[in-house]
């Protein structure tokens, strides 16, 4: 069998047999890649604890006929040791995980920018540099926007008004002026408005040390939703 070797993050994993797991990676130069760690459940794996959500490890694979298999795994960072222990971190890592796997329709196509900021957004939690809830819904709005969906924030998407932006259509892709506002349109306050702005531009100083209001939080669950055509139960919790 062919081998590569990448790094990668495990985004989740499922149990395989009475030893085995299926881990799914998204690794920087192979996309997402499904692959078989054999014997990882049993006491003396020699993967140990390094084949978890969310760590990142440097692996080498071996092509398969339906399903690869890790061969080796090596430590590059343990994020999971510092976000396991705090629950808004591990909430936010795990919709990360799910957003960028429900991104990533097709195995073994890169995805090298969506690779990146999820590494950056892995890192910020493990450090607590700033609340976890902003990171992720930073994360969420970020690598929907990399893949094409960039809410419009600063002028409305009919009329191109840049004053009283007051609505938010989703399906419309951005904000609305009064005058313009479709029946779907939600309303929006300017203060949700800028946190939607700040978010997606990951500007962590208008940002502040507070997480984003519950609503912004709930509208960008319901964007991300929207545009990946399925929902996000990570999210939802």
């Amino acid at each position: 069998m062919a081998l590569y070797r990448d790094e990668g993050v495990v985004l989740r994993t499922a149990k395989l047999g009475e030893a085995d797991r299926i881990i799914t990676l998204f690794t920087r130069a192979h996309g997402k890649v499904r692959a078989v760690a054999k014997g990882v459940r049993r006491t003396k794996s020699r993967f140990g604890g390094r084949l978890e959500p969310f760590m990142r490890v440097d692996v080498l694979i071996a092509e398969g006929r339906s399903l690869d298999v890790i061969s080796q795994a090596e430590t590059i960072a343990a994020y999971a040791s510092s976000i396991s222990t705090d629950y808004d971190a591990y909430m936010a890592a795990g919709i990360m995980a799910e957003t960028v796997d429900k991104l990533l329709g097709a195995e073994h196509e890169p995805a090298v920018d969506q690779y990146r900021l999820l590494i950056g957004a892995l890192h910020a939690l493990a450090r607590q540099a700033h609340p976890a809830r902003s990171i992720g819904d930073s994360y969420v709005l970020r690598a929907l926007a990399l893949a094409g969906w960039t809410p419009r924030l600063d002028s409305c998407v009919v009329c191109g008004e840049r004053e009283s932006l007051t609505y938010l259509s989703i399906p419309a892709g951005g904000v609305m002026c009064a005058a313009d506002r479709t029946p779907e349109a939600r309303g929006l306050n300017e203060g949700e408005r800028l946190q939607l702005r700040a978010l997606l531009t990951g500007d962590w100083a208008a940002l502040g040390e507070r997480p984003p209001d519950s609503r912004v939080t709930r509208l960008v669950g319901d964007w991300a939703e929207y545009y990946l055509e399925r929902p996000l139960r990570s999210m939802r919790l």
